[in-house]
């Protein structure tokens, strides 16, 4: 049976630093991938026009089924009400249907990230969207990381993808967003994006994996 995956990005570049080789591995085995994004930068920023050729070009790269954008003002999603924002994604959750979803990582230091998994996870309650049957936190350089060193707040693993195959092709799509790599130290440079990967995959004994929080899975 094929999967139908939806990620939950908050921002452009989310799922390509979360989850980008598992995605690419969903598409290899032929499941069905759809790309939600939340935000979008204002149609007066001079970086706007890029912004849109760097999303259509990442999209292809993918081989993404749909992609979906609620057109969320980035950085300022405190300013829309909860039930806005769950109306919003719910719309798009049930027009794909998804039996696996994504969702950033709810401890996340952007407030962003914050308030769109709470509204996200709201989504998932099985008498109302019983497809979902499986629910993962991403993790996403330069915003988990940083959240707060406590035992609630931290990031702790328990599902690892062999990304191995598709490392390369990872990072090809991350240059695409070039504004937002840099060199190391930056978190979101290749270095730490590769360093990452290599340490998650000794953790489970492969040259390079992601790794994710299992919330919820229900066979």
């Amino acid at each position: 049976m094929k999967n139908k995956v939806l990620i939950v990005a908050v921002h452009p570049d989310d799922e390509t630093l979360g989850c980008g080789g598992t995605l690419l591995k969903h598409k290899a085995n032929g499941d069905e991938v759809h790309w939600l994004i939340c935000t979008i930068i204002d149609k007066a920023h001079g970086y706007y026009k890029t912004r849109k050729k760097e999303i259509e070009k990442v999209s292809t790269l993918y081989g993404f089924d749909s992609v979906h954008n609620l057109r969320l003002k980035t950085m300022q999603i405190d300013e829309y009400s909860m039930s806005e924002l769950i109306g919003k994604i719910s719309k798009v959750i049930n027009e794909v249907q998804p039996n696996i979803i994504y969702l950033p990582f709810k401890g996340d230091v952007h407030s962003d990230h914050r308030k769109i998994f709470e509204a996200a996870y709201s989504c998932t309650k099985s008498f109302r969207y019983p497809f979902i049957k499986k629910i993962y936190m991403i993790e996403t350089l330069s915003e988990t990381e940083f959240a707060p060193s406590t035992k609630e707040d931290s990031f702790i693993p328990n599902i690892f993808v062999d990304i191995s195959e598709y490392m390369h092709k990872k990072l090809e799509i991350m240059r695409v967003f070039d504004s937002e790599i840099a060199p190391h130290p930056f978190p979101r440079s290749e270095r730490n994006l590769k360093a990452l990967a290599t340490l998650r995959g000794a953790t489970c004994g492969c040259e390079y994996a992601e790794s994710f929080v299992l919330l919820k899975e229900i066979n």
